[in-house]
């Protein structure tokens, strides 16, 4: 392998651990902790979980919170609905805010959007800091619950992770999570949470280097609440 053919991007330590930005050819590549996290060849669940979120949240001028930049695909793919008024991502690692800035994330438009607010920040805090306010929390952190670089992120999928989540929804609103490997436990989970309805859990199929890899998203509805008539 030649220089021209892997080149490196970016690379940070903080406290969270190292971060590595890189290409191999046409390919971005993020490594965390020196394990691969993810790159863009194909970037199709990335965006399902937008996709499949927000044709679930009906209206306009929706507020949108996304835990986990990665390489923006997300994001970007949140942004590309007219209906969407506001979009803060929550990303843990201060170099990849950096990097998007820098316009380094392939995944993001090039040109910047003032509906896309960037943190540097703990999406555990940021779902407990806004109870009620969002129409739709996307959570792709650590590659779900089943693959986790950083154990530490075990308690954003607890039970008490999941209900802070749901309670950071507007009733009706739409919490959808992805996963490295199909949940049907964190489904069952969801569907046992008190406050949650419609919980789906979507296996999504991807062909890679001719082997057949399945991603998943589930989804869970806020509960409306209850009519107490006259």
């Amino acid at each position: 392998m030649t220089d021209e053919e892997l080149r490196e991007l970016g690379r940070a330590t903080g406290a969270h651990g190292e971060v590595l930005l890189r290409r191999r050819g046409a390919v971005t590549e993020l490594i965390v902790d020196g394990v691969f996290a993810m790159d863009d060849v194909d970037t199709s669940t990335e965006r399902a979980l937008a996709t499949e979120t927000l044709r679930r949240c009906p209206g306009a001028g929706l507020r949108v919170l996304v835990g986990g930049l990665g390489l923006g695909w997300t994001a970007a793919t949140v942004l590309a609905e007219p209906r969407v008024a506001e979009v803060t991502v929550a990303e843990l690692q201060p170099a990849l805010v950096r990097w998007a800035g820098a316009g380094l994330l392939p995944g993001l438009p090039a040109e910047p959007d003032e509906r896309l607010r960037l943190t540097v920040a703990d999406v555990a805090a940021a779902l407990a800091e806004d109870p009620g306010g969002w129409d739709a929390v996307l959570l792709d952190v650590d590659n779900g619950p089943a693959f986790l670089v950083h154990e530490s992120n075990a308690s954003l999928y607890s039970d008490a992770g999941l209900a802070t989540a749901v309670a950071a929804l507007r009733p009706g609103g739409v919490l959808a999570i992805w996963s490295a490997d199909p949940a049907p436990e964190l489904a069952d989970r969801l569907t046992a949470l008190p406050g949650t309805t419609d919980v789906e859990h979507l296996v999504l199929p991807v062909e890679r280097d001719g082997r057949r890899f399945d991603y998943a998203i589930v989804l869970a509805r806020a509960s409306q609440p209850r009519s107490t008539g006259t």
